[in-house]
C-alpha cells in the first residue's frame, strides 16, 4: 500500500510542502533506489538470518516510515522517510522468490508468486482509489497513518503465520557474482528495466495525465484507479498458471498489454469509456508482469534464487526511479501526457527482448 500511495496524492502532497508536482514525485525516485540497493545486498548482509525473522523486521521498518512521512515538515525529512520504505520493499522482494519455491513444488513456483503477488494487486486496488478519496477528506498525512495502521496489522498476521524459513545454500557475494556473468539474465534484465520504467513514467504520474486528456474530478479519478485495480488483480490472478504452463507467452502479453494501455489512454480524444478501458488494459498488463518476470528469472537461475530474485527487484526499482524521473522531468516541461507515450513504447520494447530470449521454457 505504502509503495502505491504518493500516485494519488502528488498534488496535495507538493502543495503543502511547497514543492512541484515534479518534486514531490521523486519521493518514488528514492523509494525505489533504496529498494534496489536492499534487494541487491540484503541477502549478502544477512546469509544466515531466518528469513522469517527478516520479513517481520522489514515489515516494522515499514510502520516506522509511514508514520514519519505522516509527520513530514519538509520535502527533505520526507524522502529520508520514504528511504526506510524503500529498504524494507526491496529486501521484502528480494526474499520473496526464494521463501515462496522453499513452501511449494518446483513446478508451482509460478503459482506461488502469484499468491505473494495478488497482495500487491489488492494494495492496487485498495490503496491508490482510497488515496484519492480519503486525501479529499483527511489530507493526505492522515492518509499515510492509516498506511501505518495497515502495515502494523501486516505485522502481527506475520508474527502469528510465517514458518521459519532458512536461507538458500549459496548465499554471499560470490553468488551474486556468478548470477551477473549470466549474458541470458543481463538481457533480461534490460528488458525488465524497459517494462517496468516505462509503466513507472506513467503511473507516478497518472493523475496529471488522465486529467490532461479529461475532464475527471476526484470522484472519477478515484474510480478509474478502482478499474485499474481490479484489472490489475485480475491480471496477476492468470500470470501464475500462464507462467508455469507457458513462460515465454506470460512474458511478452502482460508488458505488451500494458503499454497498449498506455497508448490507448493517450489517444482517448477525450471519451470517458476509452480512457477507462485504457486503465483497465494497463492495469491487466502490469498486473502480471511481476509475477512473469520472477518465474523467468527462477527457471533461468533455479540454484540461486534469493540472488535472482534480488537483481531483478533491484532492476525494477532502478525502473521505477528512472521512470519517475523521466516522467517528472516530462511532465513538467513538455506535457501531462507524455510519460503515457514515452512509457507505452518502452514497455512494449520490453515485451520484445523478453520473448526473445531462448533460456526460456
Amino acid at each position: 500500500m505504502s509503495e502505491f500511495l504518493p500516485a494519488s496524492l502528488l498534488p496535495r502532497i507538493a502543495g503543502d510542502l511547497g514543492v512541484t508536482v515534479g518534486a514531490a514525485g521523486q519521493s518514488v525516485t528514492v523509494t525505489a533506489l533504496a529498494a534496489a540497493l536492499s534487494a541487491l545486498f540484503i541477502s549478502v548482509v544477512l546469509p544466515h538470518a531466518d528469513r522469517r525473522r527478516v520479513m517481520i523486521g522489514l515489515t516494522l521498518l515499514a510502520i516506522i516510515s509511514n508514520l514519519a512521512v505522516a509527520l513530514a515538515p519538509n520535502l527533505l525529512v520526507l524522502l529520508s522517510s520514504r528511504v526506510l520504505l524503500g529498504v524494507a520493499l526491496g529486501g521484502f522482494w528480494a526474499m520473496a522468490t526464494a521463501v515462496a519455491a522453499q513452501l511449494v513444488h518446483a513446478d508451482h513456483i509460478g503459482r506461488a508468486l502469484t499468491v505473494v503477488n495478488a497482495g500487491v494487486s489488492v494494495a492496487t486496488v485498495a490503496a491508490v482509489p482510497l488515496g484519492a478519496w480519503l486525501g479529499e477528506l483527511w489530507g493526505w498525512r492522515g492518509v499515510f497513518i492509516l498506511g501505518a495502521v495497515v502495515a502494523a496489522l501486516a505485522l502481527i498476521v506475520q508474527a502469528a503465520t510465517l514458518p521459519h524459513v532458512t536461507p538458500t545454500v549459496g548465499s554471499g557475494i560470490r553468488a551474486l557474482g556468478a548470477t551477473l556473468r549470466s549474458r541470458a539474465v543481463l538481457i533480461g534484465l534490460f528488458a525488465v528495466l524497459l517494462a517496468f520504467g516505462g509503466h513507472f513514467s506513467g503511473f507516478t504520474y497518472i493523475r496529471p495525465a488522465a486529467e490532461s486528456v479529461s475532464n475527471i474530478d476526484a470522484s472519477g479519478l478515484a474510480l478509474l484507479l478502482l478499474v485499474f485495480g481490479v484489472a490489475n488483480f485480475l491480471g496477476t490472478a492468470v500470470s501464475g498458471p500462464l507462467a508455469d504452463r507457458a513462460l515465454r507467452a506470460a512474458v511478452f502479453v502482460f508488458p505488451t498489454v500494458l503499454g497498449i494501455g498506455m497508448l490507448v489512454m493517450l489517444a482517448t480524444g477525450g471519451s470517458t469509456v476509452a480512457l477507462f478501458v485504457a486503465a483497465a488494459l494497463w492495469g491487466f498488463g502490469f498486473g502480471g508482469l511481476p509475477t512473469a518476470v520472477l518465474t523467468w528469472g527462477a527457471r533461468t537461475q533455479p540454484t540461486r534464487l534469493e540472488q535472482i530474485g534480488g537483481v531483478i527487484v533491484t532492476v525494477c526499482n532502478i525502473a521505477i526511479a528512472a521512470g519517475a524521473i523521466v516522467g517528472g522531468i516530462l511532465v513538467d516541461d513538455v506535457a501531462a501526457t507524455a510519460p503515457l507515450l514515452i512509457g507505452g513504447i518502452s514497455a512494449i520494447a520490453g515485451a520484445v527482448v523478453l520473448v526473445s530470449l531462448r533460456q526460456q521454457r
